[in-house]
């Protein structure tokens, strides 16, 4: 079956010269169902963490994501970017955010902001992590009707023609990874929160996050157009790989970690 993409305007609404676009409003909807969706398992802990540091970590998170996010573009996919117009480095609304950049950035804002609260890093980690699927959800669906991002193209029975593209069958990986990235992830993350709620120990929800969202966008990476300007490193793979696989390693030590806490 060979489907033809909807061509969902990017474009909400305008106001004047200002566009309110699908992609802006997945990052708002994203920050503001985390927050409250943090607040509520936040109180499930027998410690939970007060209220008004969670509602001042939304800047916290904001600022982190987006310069992170931004700047990890530049760096992974755009440097030439600084030599050549480094004015383009502010231009957001252009599109260009990388998610190991984002992921980056709030770790940064976790660490600064437990260290300035004075709460274990591991369990704000724990809850970002929880609810982060939800934003990468929204973000993906958004890339979709941008067609950006798009799949390779298959000759499976199942795919998708972008028009804007090309009139080539090609896998709608903005949909896989919405999938697997978001929904799946998040079932995921909610099942372990679920299982270490009440034990007091911190770290597991951010160790599970790192290695199933790894493994998820390595193997999808397979299916997805590797950008056009870089190709494939090794000439099998794409940046996204080489980026996912510090995160799966770095998760794997910090359950590592956990268990011989555990042990001890």
């Amino acid at each position: 079956m060979i489907l033809v993409h909807p061509l969902i305007d990017p474009v909400i609404f305008s106001i004047g010269i200002f566009d309110i676009r699908w992609y802006s409003l997945a990052y708002v909807l994203g920050f503001i169902l985390g927050i409250i969706i943090i607040k509520k398992i936040n109180k499930n802990f027998k410690k939970p963490i007060e209220n008004k540091i969670i509602d001042d970590f939304f800047v916290w998170a904001v600022l982190g994501v987006i310069l992170g996010g931004r700047i990890g573009y530049i760096l992974f996919y755009k440097t030439n970017i600084i030599f050549i117009n480094p004015i383009e480095i502010l231009y957001i609304w252009q599109g260009g955010m990388s998610f190991h950049g984002g992921l980056i950035g709030i770790i940064c804002s976790i660490y600064f902001y437990s260290k300035l609260k004075k709460i274990d890093f591991f369990k704000l980690s724990d809850l970002v992590c929880i609810v982060a699927p939800i934003g990468i959800f929204l973000g993906r669906v958004a890339n979709f009707i941008n067609m950006e991002l798009y799949g390779r193209v298959t000759d499976l029975n199942f795919a998708m023609i972008f028009p804007y593209v090309d009139n080539l069958p090609r896998h709608p990986s903005q949909l896989y990874e919405a999938l697997f990235e978001g929904l799946i992830l998040l079932l995921i993350m909610i099942y372990i929160n679920l299982r270490e709620v009440n034990k007091n120990k911190f770290g597991i929800n951010t160790s599970f996050f790192l290695i199933f969202y790894g493994f998820f966008r390595f193997f999808l990476e397979f299916l997805r157009e590797p950008d056009s300007h870089m190709g494939l490193l090794l000439n099998y793979f794409t940046m996204g790989q080489f980026l996912c696989a510090p995160m799966i390693i770095f998760g794997l030590i910090i359950y590592i970690g956990l268990k011989k806490n555990d042990k001890k």
